[in-house]
């Protein structure tokens, strides 16, 4: 395939498959580049425009060339050459999954935000160093493409990082140490006074809206990366040299979304790491536990300590740091850091099996649903976590048994016995239910969770007393109303009520 001959997407192989953004929508055929896994793939079906099918390069040609036509008349291009080397340069950050702008430029909607994501361990060089004058160029490109977007009248632009993480980690730092923290500076100020001195370099051309800041703080004085405290402080310095900027602020971070995961960003913005592995979907469509990117790159024995998940306070900490040099304070990440903890062992190779260090993996599939129960435990070999992953229900379906096993977790941390939980979700009704395939101790279960708590009974208490439930019980709710059924007298009770009847206060509606 061939857009735009003479350009960088001459040279780009590509491969094809099927991806969507999320289980509820409909497959699409994308094209992306062989280097290119599944997950950038579902986040081009994010973020492309309408339902069909998706061709990488022509995709990004089109806000590329957008973007340079557009900065030719307004003058922030001033010439053929300068659209050229402009549609050039955002080419090979893109392709170098360096950076990328928001998904409102990719879907072309001039109302939605403007936003530019760098992300971190892209830009670490072959020495393991950081190229910070790349990372600085960037940064420069990514505030004239979006002050282009906005028509060169935005007075506040987003331009931000993702996967410091995975940055620290790759430079050997863990993230809650006084290095790390420096680091973190050292790159917000660096993106700022970048960012700042491309604005001054708009002033020159537009004419300035904005006086400088004349009290910006200080840089860390050194940094463990050489050359990086240097950087940021050039940067700083060419900034305080323009007369005037044309915008009142232009550094801030965001929520990751699609855009990141494009990027192969696995932490928004200054987010600690979660762990050493990441959950996807092996060849066989099961989900499974891998190691994550920064895992690869690091390697076992050092991931299971630059890895492992850090306190709430470390974050805090590292906010505190970097927060001088942003314009807006940092978002927090999704979820608060659990207490740290040993990282889950990593293979010498990558592998799609469970790396949990004990607990137990079962996959079955329920009424022809897949299923993925992992249990985690204690020094003890007490039972002390619990998650259930599905593989084709929807995102309300899913977040709801998330929070429900969330909930179940810490019950059990906090001293509830698992037999009242077994109790409470052992033949509870609602579908997928019918035959279990995959677990031969188990073969019908009247919903996901009636299988996973008698198996939980079975492993963890040995209790063998909670049979299958009938062919009956597993089956759909009758249908019709009240008036369309036999009434059920008193004499007809039995004496031992089925599970059907026991749990029939509990159901969800799809």
């Amino acid at each position: 395939m061939t857009i735009r001959a003479g350009t960088l997407w001459d040279q780009v192989g590509l491969w094809r498959v099927r991806a969507a953004p999320d289980p509820d929508a409909a497959p699409r055929p994308i094209a992306l580049p062989v280097a290119w896994d599944e997950q950038a793939a579902e986040a081009l079906a994010a973020l492309a425009p309408g339902s069909g099918p998706v061709v990488f390069p022509k995709l990004a040609e089109g806000w590329i060339s957008r973007l340079a036509l557009r900065g030719r008349e307004l003058g922030v291009l001033a010439d053929a050459a300068a659209q050229d080397g402009f549609a050039h340069a955002l080419r090979a950050l893109l392709l170098a999954r360096r950076g990328a702008p928001g998904a409102a430029i990719w879907r072309g909607e001039a109302r939605g935000g403007a936003r530019f994501v760098l992300n971190l361990p892209a830009f670490l060089d072959a020495e393991g160093g950081f190229d910070a004058p790349g990372y600085a160029a960037a940064v420069a490109l990514a505030v004239r493409a979006l002050d282009i977007w906005t028509g060169a009248k935005a007075p506040r632009l987003c331009v931000g990082f993702a996967d410091l993480a995975g940055l620290l980690a790759s430079l050997g730092l863990r993230y809650g140490s006084a290095e790390a923290r420096a680091v973190g500076a050292a790159i917000a100020a660096l993106t700022r006074g970048a960012a700042e001195a491309e604005s001054g370099r708009l002033a020159e051309l537009l004419g300035a809206r904005e006086p400088l800041a004349l009290f910006a703080p200080p840089p860390p004085g050194a940094t463990v990366v050489p050359g990086l405290a240097e950087a940021a402080r050039a940067a700083l310095h060419e900034a305080a040299a323009s007369l005037g900027l044309r915008h009142q602020a232009l550094v801030a971070l965001a929520m990751p979304d699609a855009v990141e995961a494009l990027l192969g960003a696995e932490t928004g913005g200054l987010a600690p790491a979660p762990g050493a592995t990441r959950l996807a979907l092996d060849q066989h469509g099961w989900v499974a536990e891998v190691p994550s990117r920064a895992a690869l790159r690091i390697g076992r024995a050092a991931a299971e300590t630059l890895l492992a998940p850090v306190p709430d306070t470390e974050w805090r900490a590292m906010a505190q740091a970097a927060a001088p040099f942003l314009h807006l304070s940092p978002p927090m990440p999704v979820a608060e850091a659990a207490p740290a903890r040993a990282a889950p062992p990593l293979p010498d190779r990558v592998a799609t099996q469970p790396l949990r260090p004990s607990g137990s993996v079962w996959r079955v599939s329920v009424g022809g649903h897949k299923v993925v129960l992992r249990t985690a435990e204690d020094q003890q070999g007490r039972l002390s976590e619990v998650t259930i992953a599905l593989t084709k229900e929807s995102a309300a379906y899913r977040s709801l048994m998330d929070a429900m096993l969330q909930a179940v977790s810490i019950g059990l941390a906090s001293g509830v016995k698992l037999d009242s939980f077994i109790e409470a979700y052992a033949y509870t009704r609602f579908g997928p239910a019918g035959a279990v395939e995959g677990d031969p101790a188990i073969r019908r279960a009247t919903s996901v969770l009636d299988w996973a708590f008698r198996r939980l009974a079975l492993d963890y208490l040995g209790r063998r007393d909670l049979g299958d439930p009938s062919e009956e019980d597993c089956a759909p709710d009758a249908t019709g109303h009240a008036a369309e059924q036999l009434p059920l007298l008193p004499m007809d009770l039995p004496s031992a009520p089925s599970p059907r009847v026991r749990r029939r206060q509990l159901k969800l509606v799809g």
